[in-house]
């Protein structure tokens, strides 16, 4: 996990740029917008799990990325989930006033997954998951979990996801998406109850940079 980053944030939203001598990636991201995206990412699978992740959790977010694809999409799809936990981050600031946690079940026609996520500041990422063959679109299954293990990192939260039930590997990845953006909605959003502060009885979440 190599490369030089660079942020730029505003509010509640981010600019990440990634650069590295196997991808160029750049996103922005507002965490407070209506679901609008702009992602070419050259993997075709990559590009229409990151849509779910902006129709339901309504984030509107744009990334452009270029990566070694002649050797095979493993960069991409880390590169990718490492720079958009890091807009996560940055967009989320000190953390304060949010809602931390949020889990969500969601049905994708015979598959269901559950995800729950504590943006705690705290890097770990538990799926257990029941693909039912070696590969989903373009990329091998193994690629969707660290996926999510490198966005753990970045974003600093705790991340628990679970196939509870799945036949098609397809519909899988697709309930695994759906859900993470439901819950990552309810915990990003942000609480007027806490008036600012940040929720935790410690009085402060660590930083990432204290956690990775």
């Amino acid at each position: 996990m190599t490369g030089n980053t660079e942020f730029y944030a505003s509010n509640r939203t981010a600019e990440v740029s990634r650069k590295t001598s196997e991808t160029s990636i750049s996103i922005k991201l507002n965490l407070d917008g209506t679901g609008k995206c702009d992602i070419q990412t050259g993997v075709g699978f990559l590009d229409h799990m990151l849509n779910q992740i902006t129709c339901h959790g309504l984030f509107d977010l744009t990334i452009k990325a270029q990566g070694d694809l002649d050797v095979d999409c493993h960069h991409t799809v880390e590169d990718v989930g490492l720079a958009l936990g890091e807009a996560f981050s940055k967009a989320l600031g000190s953390r304060k006033g949010i809602v931390r946690m949020g889990e969500a079940t969601v049905p994708m026609d015979e598959s269901l997954a559950f995800t729950c996520v504590d943006l705690s500041g705290r890097p770990y990422c538990v799926c257990k998951t029941a693909w039912q063959s070696e590969t989903v679109g373009s990329i091998p299954v193994s690629l969707i979990e660290h996926f999510w293990y490198s966005f753990s990192v970045t974003s600093g939260c705790n991340l628990h996801i679970r196939v509870l039930e799945g036949r098609d590997n397809h519909h899988i990845a697709e309930a695994i998406f759906k859900s993470a953006a439901r819950a990552l909605l309810t915990a990003t959003r942000l609480d007027p109850r806490r008036a600012g502060t940040v929720p935790s009885t410690k009085g402060a979440l660590r930083s990432q940079e204290q956690s990775v």
